[in-house]
């Protein structure tokens, strides 16, 4: 079994190294020796420790297009030239493992109907959760379930920079500062902080998760960068964390799927209160399994070669075997819904003048839009209060309105924060 590798990066290096490394062992699972083909890189003249220099090449399409390249592994990331150098491989009966999630998000399906006319499988394991074992379970064993909310901190360096935040009291550019310190952030961090990294794995484990043919596109999308001491703070006295989540959900009436990204407070009693730094979790409702959480490594070289690896051996045994699991077609087709048709609780922060009946207006604004306030809590401050509002169920529609509503009230000065609350029961 010839495998072709398309990166020579952080995640392609430490793939080639296992590969070479530990052949004897990963022969005896396949059933067949993996032969490393070739590692298409960008620079040739770069220092590759560890990859035979014979095995280096600058000309990725000579390597997709080889007859005898079983399995071709694509870890160069982005749309282009990755979609296409996937589809000439396929086209040439090439297995595909990628994790790229930015191509899966935006051309999944042309990719999965693709290889379903060639033929050949296209796995994409890392393409989540680095090392996390989340999407085989989904397509195997939860596949005869009905899933019907998934939660997840599928990003470790908003994970890092919000834990940062709500347990040491750093600011944001602080945390990030860290993060890029330790290479948890990139240089340019917009990525990650502005919540489109998480949106593209969203979108992927919906589709998954749902049957339904979700994109980057259908993903309500909000970052961290907005997060004030001030909501931490909120969060921290009522038993909160602050985490951005990757939600799909069913709507009530089970007909539609609303896929969102969005920063929220998650109670100290949830499973994924506890993931801290740059962890990753899911936290999977479903029919018949109930609860189930899959935890780990979400990024770096290892986690994600060992998810890449998992794939190679599947592509390849399933190769000699002369089977593959096949295409997990979106046959359910739910409607793709916005984010105004959620339900859930929500936390409010406003600053108020300190005044007879400031309550009772406050109180007003939210029972004109059905609205229903379950706790408050006034702090006081310089020349006037703090309001923290807490809500019960409510449409995210009824909330905008009555933020909107608040914001013209001549009582409430600001409206400091805003957020959504998930992982209560009934939320």
């Amino acid at each position: 079994m010839r495998v072709a590798l398309l990166g020579g990066g952080t995640v392609g290096a430490e793939v080639a190294r296992i590969l070479l490394a530990n052949s004897a062992d990963l022969a005896a699972r396949v059933g067949e020796p993996l032969e490393l083909a070739g590692v298409a890189v960008r620079d040739r003249k770069r220092d590759r420790p560890g990859i035979p220099a014979d095995l280096i090449t600058d000309d990725p399409e000579a390597l997709v297009n080889r007859p005898d390249s079983d399995v071709v592994v694509e870890l160069i990331g982005g749309i282009e030239p990755a979609r296409s150098l996937i589809l000439s491989a396929m086209s040439h009966g090439s297995s595909i493992v990628t994790a790229n999630k930015a191509l899966l998000a935006s051309h999944g399906a042309e990719l999965n109907e693709a290889a379903d006319r060639a033929r050949v499988d296209l796995f994409y394991e890392a393409s989540v959760a680095g090392g996390v074992p989340l999407l085989l379970p989904l397509r195997q064993s939860l596949g005869g379930d009905r899933i019907r909310r998934v939660l997840g901190i599928v990003n470790g360096t908003t994970n890092y920079i919000l834990t940062k935040m709500g347990e040491e009291g750093m600011g944001y550019e602080e945390a990030l500062s860290r993060a890029q310190a330790l290479g948890f952030a990139e240089a340019d961090p917009t990525a990650d902080v502005e919540g489109f990294d998480a949106a593209a794995k969203a979108a992927i484990i919906a589709t998954l998760a749902f049957h339904t043919r979700v994109t980057i596109d259908d993903v309500h999308r909000e970052g961290i960068t907005g997060i004030t001491a001030a909501d931490m703070s909120a969060a921290r006295r009522m038993g909160f964390v602050v985490k951005l989540l990757a939600v799909a959900e069913l709507t009530d009436d089970e007909a539609g799927l609303v896929v969102r990204v969005h920063p929220a407070m998650v109670p100290h009693s949830h499973p994924l209160a506890s993931v801290r730094d740059a962890f990753n979790a899911v936290f999977i409702e479903a029919e018949a399994a109930g609860e189930v959480m899959f935890y780990g490594a979400g990024a770096g070289g290892q986690p994600t070669a060992s998810a890449v690896l998992g794939d190679i051996v599947s592509a390849a045994r399933n190769r000699t075997t002369g089977s593959r699991p096949g295409w997990t077609r979106p046959y359910a087709g739910l409607e793709i819904r916005p984010i105004s048709m959620v339900r859930t609780r929500y936390t409010l922060i406003l600053d108020v003048l300190d005044r007879p009946g400031v309550l009772a207006s406050v109180a007003g604004s939210f029972a004109t839009h059905d609205v229903s306030i379950q706790t408050v809590r006034q702090d006081q401050r310089d020349g006037g209060a703090v309001l923290v509002i807490r809500t019960h169920l409510a449409r995210e529609s009824d909330l905008a309105a009555t933020v909107e509503n608040l914001r013209e009230l001549d009582c409430v000065e600001q409206v400091v924060g805003v957020m959504r609350v998930e992982g209560e029961e009934g939320s």
